[in-house]
C-alpha cells in the first residue's frame, strides 16, 4: 500500500483461474473490503491497492502481477488464507520464514518392453523406478542437516497397462521443498543426478523435467518483523487478548512470496474458521471443502483495519507520489 491520495486501486485478472475452493476463499472478503474502502474514501490518507490475483495454486499468479506492474509504488502487501484448524475468530502468524519453497518434477524412466515371462530379455522401467524413489528418500535422510527442514515427496507413478507386460517406460513426479535456496537448490540437483544415475545402474535412461512453465518455483514465504508486531498490535486490538497465535512453520508454500521481492514489507497470515458445531474439520485440497462463510467477515474487518491503520499508524511519515494503475 503506498501512500498518496486517498483512494481505492483494484487490480483484478480472472483469466486461467485454478478452481481451489480453499484457495478462493480470501476472494469474497476482498469484495466486501472494496466496498468498505468506498464508503470511507474520503478518510483515507493514501491508496489502498486491492490484488485479486488469479493462479495461486501452482500457476505463479502473483508472479504474473508484478510483471504486470500491479505492485508498483507499493509499500506493504497483507494476505491471508483460511485455515480448518483454527477456530473461529482467531488468526495465528509468525515473523520471518512461515512457508517453504517448493519445486515439482516429473521424470520419465525409459527401458526396453517385453513380456513378463521372460524378463531377461527386457529392460525393467518398473524395477528402476523403484530404486530411484527409494534413492531419492536417502536425500533429506542422509544428506541434509536434520535442523533444516527439507521434504521430497514422490507422489506420480505411471506405468505399464498390462498384468503380463513389461512396460517400455514409466513415468514418476512429486514435489521438493526446502526453507533456504541453498537447500533447495541443493535438492534439485541432487534429484535430477540421482534418477539419472539410478537409472543408468538399472540399464535404463532418464530424463527429468522440473515444470517451471507450468508450475515456477515458488520462494521461501517471509514475514516482515516490523510488520509481524503491527499485525500482533491490531489483531489483538480487534479480535481480544489470545486471539492472535503463533503459527509454527510448515512445509507448504505460498505464492504470496513472490510479493516479498517486489514490496518492502510483506505479510501473511492465517484466519480461523473452524467451528466446534460443525464437527472434524476438512482442511483445503480436499473434494469435500466447505467454507464457514462466518470467517468472511473477519477476514474483510481484519484486512480492512491493517491497510487503513497502516496508512496513519505504522507509516505516518510516508509521502509517495500517487500512481495510476488504470492501465491494468
Amino acid at each position: 500500500m503506498g501512500r498518496s491520495r486517498g483512494g481505492v486501486e483494484e487490480e483484478e485478472e480472472t483469466s486461467n483461474r485454478e478452481n481451489d475452493a480453499d484457495a478462493d476463499t480470501p476472494e469474497p472478503p476482498l469484495a466486501l473490503l472494496s466496498h468498505v474502502f468506498h464508503v470511507k474514501n474520503a478518510r483515507l490518507i493514501g491508496t489502498v491497492v486491492l490484488v485479486f490475483q488469479p493462479a495461486e495454486e501452482g500457476g505463479g499468479g502473483a508472479k504474473k502481477m508484478i510483471m504486470d506492474g500491479a505492485l508498483n509504488n507499493v509499500e506493504a502487501i497483507f494476505g491471508f488464507h483460511v485455515d480448518g484448524n483454527l477456530p473461529v475468530g482467531m488468526v495465528a502468524s509468525r515473523p520471518g520464514p512461515i512457508m517453504a519453497s517448493n519445486g515439482f518434477f516429473e521424470a520419465t524412466i525409459h527401458g526396453e518392453a517385453g513380456h513378463a515371462t521372460i524378463p531377461q530379455h527386457t529392460t525393467d522401467p518398473i524395477l528402476a523406478a523403484s530404486k530411484v524413489i527409494v534413492s531419492l528418500q536417502h536425500l533429506v535422510s542422509r544428506e541434509a542437516d536434520p535442523l533444516d527442514p527439507q521434504v521430497i515427496t514422490v507422489s506420480k507413478f505411471q506405468g505399464g497397462e498390462a498384468y503380463n507386460v513389461v512396460p517400455d517406460s514409466v513415468t514418476i513426479g512429486g514435489t521438493f521443498r526446502a526453507f533456504s535456496e541453498e537447500s533447495f537448490e541443493q535438492l534439485k540437483r541432487r534429484i535430477e543426478e540421482v534418477i539419472i544415475a539410478q537409472a543408468a545402474v538399472q540399464r535404463c535412461s532418464a530424463t527429468v523435467d522440473f515444470l517451471t512453465e507450468r508450475y515456477p518455483f515458488f520462494p521461501v514465504t517471509v514475514n516482515s518483523e516490523s510488520l509481524h508486531e503491527y499485525f500482533v498490535k491490531i489483531a489483538g486490538e480487534m479480535l481480544g487478548p489470545g486471539s492472535v497465535r503463533d503459527k509454527k512453520p510448515v512445509m507448504g508454500a505460498e505464492d504470496f512470496a513472490f510479493y516479498r521481492g517486489a514490496v518492502p514489507a510483506a505479510y501473511f497470515y492465517s484466519v480461523g474458521m473452524r467451528n466446534g458445531s460443525q464437527g472434524q474439520p476438512i482442511t483445503g485440497h480436499s473434494p469435500y471443502f466447505m467454507i464457514n462463510e462466518e470467517v468472511l467477515a473477519y477476514g474483510a474487518a481484519l484486512h480492512a483495519a491493517l491497510a487503513g491503520r497502516y496508512l496513519t499508524i505504522a507509516r505516518p511519515d510516508i509521502d509517495a507520489k500517487a500512481v495510476a494503475h488504470d492501465e491494468l
